[in-house]
């Protein structure tokens, strides 16, 4: 399942690339410096943003459909400006694009970067364009992190009225985060995350060898042993773990009360964070577990949520300051766009700066030292 999600992305490049084909016939509707934009391009994104908004919102996508939309040309135009500031500041995204292959990757449980390449191709995906439109994304959100981010303040003040003001959603039910360690005494991986939360299936586990209980029983109390003399445990996790999460170095997520068995919650729930278990006896096999974080029921203090408060006052405060920047690069580059299209996120200043096409590039895009694109025909405007 997780395969075909991973690549879907890469499918709706391919409806785009439908568009480009050769010997077609192209319009330019916008010039952003020396680089254009074209229809195709517009109805790519438009396709793009369409199957992404219905993947992530199912019940209310048309809604949201009708507000993006307006705004596909700004966002084309955002994104050239962006890459341009990045060719300036020599941000190129490559070991940012290197880092999410790899965990692309070993999310789909793939050996190599290889055979992520061949699975791109099992669905017809180009996975050169994958990783280009990936590099795109990676240094528009440097550009703006660097640019924008970077220079957002939020002051203790601000984090103090933000937790004054959020009191309602900021509560919540008792919960801990845990991270597991499993010495298997089963032939199949299982963790505690498939079996022991309620409602989970209860498959009926295989007979066991009293040889291997007595060996993964021994091991499991070795790892403790190493644990208490200050190994890290997610290191063991990744080392010794026999469970589905060792990669993650055994991290299992969050639990509420009542969504552990009750032998478990009793052994966790009375823990701090930074606690481990001593082994424990399950279905599965040994296992150990340390609490990474427990909440309290209520509201948490802000000197424990100040960080995530400092994020969501970040995220709320950065749309708008990266509008202002974009507004600013808009003012220093030349923008030209179509009679009849739409850039809604025009500058009242921006106007359209005089610029020399032939010695930044010709009308179909080429720029100088660069081979002719002659498959290529653009009706020019």
């Amino acid at each position: 399942m997780f395969k075909k999600l991973s690549f879907i992305a890469l499918g709706l490049l391919l409806v785009a690339g439908a568009l480009h084909a050769d010997n077609i016939v192209d319009e330019i509707i916008a010039r952003v410096d020396d680089q254009i934009i074209t229809r195709s391009d517009l109805e790519k994104a438009k396709q793009t943003n369409l199957e992404e908004l219905k993947q992530r919102f199912p019940s209310d996508w048309q809604e949201k459909w009708a507000a993006a939309q307006n705004d596909m040309l700004r966002d084309l135009i955002d994104r050239q400006l962006l890459l341009e500031r990045g060719k300036d500041l020599g941000i190129t995204g490559e070991t940012e694009v290197v880092k999410r292959l790899n965990q692309l990757r070993q999310q789909m449980g793939l050996a190599s970067i290889d055979d992520l390449e061949k699975e791109a191709q099992k669905q017809g995906v180009s996975y050169e364009e994958f990783k280009e439109q990936m590099r795109e994304g990676v240094v528009t959100e440097q550009v703006v992190g660097q640019e924008v981010g970077s220079k957002l303040h939020i002051s203790n003040e601000e984090i103090q009225d933000w937790y004054n003001k959020h009191q309602t959603e900021l509560a919540g039910p008792e919960e801990i985060s845990l991270s597991e360690i499993l010495v298997s005494t089963q032939p199949a991986k299982q963790n505690l995350q498939d079996k022991d939360k309620p409602g989970a299936e209860k498959d009926k586990p295989l007979p066991e060898d009293p040889a291997k209980v007595a060996e993964a029983e021994a091991k499991a109390k070795q790892l403790v042993a190493e644990l208490a003399k200050g190994a890290k445990f997610e290191d063991v996790a990744k080392k010794s773990s026999d469970g589905a999460t060792a990669a993650q170095g055994g991290s299992l997520g969050t639990f509420k009360r009542g969504e552990l068995s009750k032998d478990l919650e009793e052994k966790t729930f009375s823990l701090k964070p930074g606690d481990m278990t001593d082994v424990i006896r399950t279905r599965q096999g040994f296992i150990i577990l340390k609490v990474t974080g427990h909440r309290a029921a209520g509201v948490a203090p802000l000197k424990d949520i100040s960080e995530k408060i400092r994020e969501a006052i970040y995220s709320e405060k950065l749309p708008e300051a990266a509008r202002a920047y974009l507004t600013k690069l808009r003012e220093e580059a030349y923008i030209d766009v179509k009679t009849g299209f739409t850039d809604t996120g025009a500058s009242p200043n921006q106007g359209n700066k005089p610029v020399m096409m032939a010695a930044a590039g010709d009308a179909s895009g080429n720029r100088p030292g660069k081979p002719l694109k002659k498959k290529k025909k653009f009706l020019v405007f």
